[in-house]
């Protein structure tokens, strides 16, 4: 392997192979730096931010600021008004509970605190690994299956707590994705 491609690897102790942090702030730089001065580009911008970065943290934000040539807090003010954004690592997978009414009446919460013991996460935070997010949502449009949940774009419907640590073995023994 070139010396080149070995200094733009993640040097941390996992050995992913992954960008390493300076390749992923300059790649947004440079992001950012080609919608310049282009009106109403700041959310846009953010969003391949975060595709890039997997997450918006202060040092992404300013970096933003500052290729975009507008104040940090226009760009923390988007990233904390909008749910989309995220400036905590999030894990490779989204876990959300439905906590609408139907759900909640047929056992959503009782879902989210085995949730929380299985994974050791309050929700809205990520397991220590960054393998799962735990969020909670209002409706998931899956009343009649209710409790419902969802990890990524996969719907389990009628869950039960004892079900759970299969559902979640799941994404372990397929590298990290569901069948």
């Amino acid at each position: 392997m070139s010396q080149k491609a070995t200094e733009s690897q993640c040097t941390c102790c996992c050995g992913c192979g992954a960008e390493s942090e300076e390749v992923l702030q300059e790649r947004i730089r440079t992001l950012a730096r080609e919608y310049r001065g282009k009106e109403g580009s700041l959310i846009q911008v953010l969003h391949m931010a975060q595709t890039i970065y997997g997450y918006l943290p202060i040092e992404v934000q300013k970096i933003v600021a500052d290729e975009l040539e507008i104040p940090l807090s226009q760009v923390s003010g988007v990233v904390t008004f909008y749910s989309f954004f995220s400036t905590q690592p999030r894990g490779r997978h989204t876990i959300r509970v439905c906590l609408g009414t139907a759900c909640y009446v047929r056992g959503g919460k009782k879902i989210v605190e085995r949730l929380q013991e299985l994974l050791d996460v309050k929700v809205g935070d990520t397991t220590a690994d960054r393998k799962f997010t735990l969020e909670v949502a209002r409706c998931i449009g899956a009343c009649g299956l209710a409790p419902a949940m969802s990890i990524d774009d996969t719907v389990y419907k009628q869950v039960k707590p004892e079900r759970l640590e299969s559902i979640l073995a799941r994404y372990d023994e397929n590298g990290g994705t569901e069948p």
